[in-house]
């Protein structure tokens, strides 16, 4: 079985993926700032919930009768459903100050999912003893 099939190596690789692709949804944002009637795009969340639940070796388990039994779904965040963007005389809908800080998140969760992968891979690397 290839490294890259296990659960947490596809969640991750579909999450860098995704990211990537955020990032050049963005960058077309900014650079069509001074379009007259552009409108700013971003993605929607991926959502882990489903992920989880499509993956069938992650469930939890009561291992004995006075444990409590868990919930799932429990602890999401609600959606920020400020409507409204600003938008100047010609149209356009692009916040460039929103728009980088969209930006530089999105480079951050990259690093962080890089970072996650490589230390995963050196984990299953010292685990068969060729570090």
């Amino acid at each position: 079985m290839p490294v890259t099939d296990l659960p947490l190596f596809s969640m991750l690789k579909t999450r860098m993926y995704w990211l990537n692709e955020r990032q050049r949804v963005l960058a077309e944002n900014v650079a069509n700032a001074d379009t007259p009637e552009f409108r700013g795009r971003d993605l929607k969340q991926l959502d882990f919930h489903a992920a989880l639940r499509a993956t069938d070796s992650v469930k939890l388990a009561a291992t004995n009768p006075g444990h409590i039994a868990g919930s799932g779904g429990g602890g999401r965040f609600p959606a920020d459903n400020r409507g409204g963007f600003e938008t100047t005389p010609r149209g356009n809908a692009v916040v460039l100050e929103d728009e980088m800080l969209k930006v530089a998140q999105t480079q951050m969760d990259h690093q962080a999912a890089t970072a996650l992968y490589s230390r995963s891979i050196g984990l299953i690397k010292t685990a068969l003893g060729r570090r």
